[in-house]
């Protein structure tokens, strides 16, 4: 009877074991997913109709993954339809008018990769931050718990920067949190 006993404790833990490591995935830290599993309707979209240019010559070359003239383009749409200039949604690098936020930024220099870098040390201060095998089990949301010591005390800040004397906005009552949002 004991050793029954002893076999089913040391399957149960052996288990547990295997289930805490069988994980491949990268941790998530705010477990949000939708709550519906029927289908989005307005992720399908008619096409533009079909333009045949005067010269067949003036049509760009396919590539393969890219856009093509009649895919929808609704934002774009959206824009132009209010008067804006839909060119601007696609526009590529910094607007000339944050020369001036760039350089400053930049003025002690600029670390190529940052991104990749900053991707892969995030990654694996989440795995390290991924929550207990329960909290994982049952989907508990531990990105407050996480990140807990990087946070600011919004009113802490608040006040220093009134006792300097900056003018600043309206900032949540005492006692509201950002888990009670």
């Amino acid at each position: 009877m004991r050793s029954a006993r002893v076999l089913i404790v040391i399957s149960m833990v052996a288990g547990l074991g295997l289930s805490a490591c069988s994980r491949g995935k990268e941790p998530e830290l705010m477990n949000i997913r939708a709550s519906k599993r029927t289908p989005d309707e307005f992720l399908i979209l008619p096409n533009k109709p079909v333009e045949i240019p005067k010269d067949l010559a003036a049509l760009p070359e396919p590539t393969p993954g890219g856009s093509n003239r009649v895919d929808p383009t609704p934002h774009e749409d959206a824009v132009a339809a209010l008067g804006g200039n839909p060119a601007r949604l696609t526009a590529s690098g910094a607007p000339r008018a944050d020369g001036g936020l760039i350089a400053h930024a930049a003025r002690f220099g600029v670390a190529s990769g940052i991104r990749q870098t900053l991707a892969a040390e995030d990654l694996e201060f989440r795995r390290r931050n991924d929550g207990r095998l329960l909290e994982r089990w049952f989907n508990v949301n531990v990105y407050y718990k996480a990140y807990r010591k990087q946070s600011l005390d919004q009113h802490a800040e608040l006040w220093r920067w009134r006792r300097a004397g900056a003018r600043t906005v309206g900032a949540p009552p005492e006692g509201v949190t950002a888990e009670d949002n």
